[in-house]
């Protein structure tokens, strides 16, 4: 008899999680903060490195990620996986670590990224598109794609520029709680709006920042983490879907595969959107959050922009969107998708300081990769959601 998504609810935890040189580590190249990461969340989760036989990781600096990183850092692992969907592919990693947990293919199994991408050349730029399609336009991909969206959504419902500011205000609002913070001090609608025109309708301060940083968390079977000495952080559903590569060839401008990928994760999880506590959204561009904040279902489509005024995802507000400040204010080495995962253990331990959420118990990631083409929603909860 075969099994169902939801079979795999729970079955997993994230035991052990770190970060390495967030917003700037010069001297220090991709896969040495990758290692630092790396070493610093098998060391948090009570773990000695030769444990470690599962390896995923996605990189833009190497062709072959897992053999990487499995020979820099020593390991033999039983199991691993390379599977690079651009920033979502972490989220995705979840599953297919959990999935080689429960089939016994592995025992712990590590997730790690980094990236170096400030100090080796500063540049907010992709390769992540088809370049015969777009090329002759001469498009700086990615903002150039996101500019599209953005465009579509307010010619379609009405979005405005201030809207868009709402969120960059929003995300620095939630950076200034946090120390760790790469863009911290005041920011005002004002001087989103006046930053000088990238992509139009994004500016500077719509445009997420270029940092150096790398993440890790480790994962084993349930009944393991919970004699480990950290508190447990369950993955409790994962969805996944890609509806293009490149963005000449999204169906519609408005509409991101989220709208698949969330209902898939939240099926899986047995849980309600509205028990969630903390929403953690790949916010590349502002655009990105109003997109997924739809797509996920928090509000109708079109209603993105209206949902974000006076503060309603910044701290104090009726939802916490990227309690950590975001891509837009608190970290963006490249790929993003593993600081969501890294923020969202934080609050669920209970150990983000004065951006500490009062109750937080089910948390949802969710990934975008490419120019809005992968989305990957997971949903992380304490001990309490299962």
């Amino acid at each position: 008899m075969s099994g169902t998504p939801s079979d795999l609810r729970g079955k997993a935890a994230i035991v052990g999680m770190a970060t390495a040189g967030t917003g700037e580590a010069p001297g220090f190249s991709a896969m040495e903060l990758l290692g630092q990461a790396a070493i610093a969340a098998v060391r948090d989760a009570g773990l000695t490195l030769p444990e470690i036989d599962g390896v995923f990781a996605a990189t833009s600096s190497h062709a072959f990620p897992t053999m990487s990183v499995a020979e820099y850092l020593g390991l033999r692992p039983r199991f691993f996986d390379g599977t690079n969907v651009g920033g979502s592919s972490f989220e995705m990693h979840l599953l297919q670590a959990t999935m080689a947990l429960d089939a016994g293919l592995c025992d712990a199994a590590l997730v790690c990224y980094g990236s170096n991408q400030r100090t080796a050349g500063g540049k907010l730029v992709s390769m992540s598109e088809p370049q015969w399609h777009e090329t002759p336009y001469g498009p700086r991909h990615p903002i150039t794609a996101y500019g599209l969206a953005a465009s579509r959504h307010m010619a379609s419902f009405g979005t405005t520029r201030e809207d868009l500011a709402d969120v960059a205000l929003a995300a620095r609002g939630w950076a200034n709680l946090n120390p760790d913070a790469f863009a911290r001090g005041p920011l005002t609608r004002d001087e989103v709006l006046g930053a000088r025109m990238i992509s139009d309708p994004l500016t500077k301060a719509d445009c997420c920042l270029v940092t150096d940083g790398a993440a890790a968390v480790v994962l084993t079977r349930a009944d393991r983490a919970r004699d480990l000495h950290k508190t447990p952080v369950y993955v409790m559903g994962v969805g996944a879907a890609n509806s293009h590569r490149s963005i000449a060839e999204m169906p519609d401008l408005t509409t991101t595969a989220a709208a698949e990928s969330g209902p898939r994760a939240l099926e899986m999880a047995g849980i309600s959107r509205e028990a969630l506590d903390l929403v953690m959204l790949y916010d590349a561009f502002t655009i990105n959050t109003i997109l997924f904040l739809e797509d996920l279902g928090f509000c109708p489509k079109g209603e993105g922009g209206r949902f974000v005024q006076d503060g309603r995802i910044a701290p104090g507000g009726d939802l916490a969107v990227n309690t950590n400040g975001g891509g837009l204010s608190c970290v963006h080495p490249g790929m993003y998708g593993l600081f969501l995962i890294a923020e969202a253990v934080t609050q669920i331990r209970g150990t983000a300081g004065e951006r500490q959420l009062p109750d937080c118990t089910l948390a949802l990631c969710h990934g975008n990769g490419g120019t809005l083409s992968s989305q990957c929603t997971a949903i992380l909860g304490g001990a309490a959601a299962l």
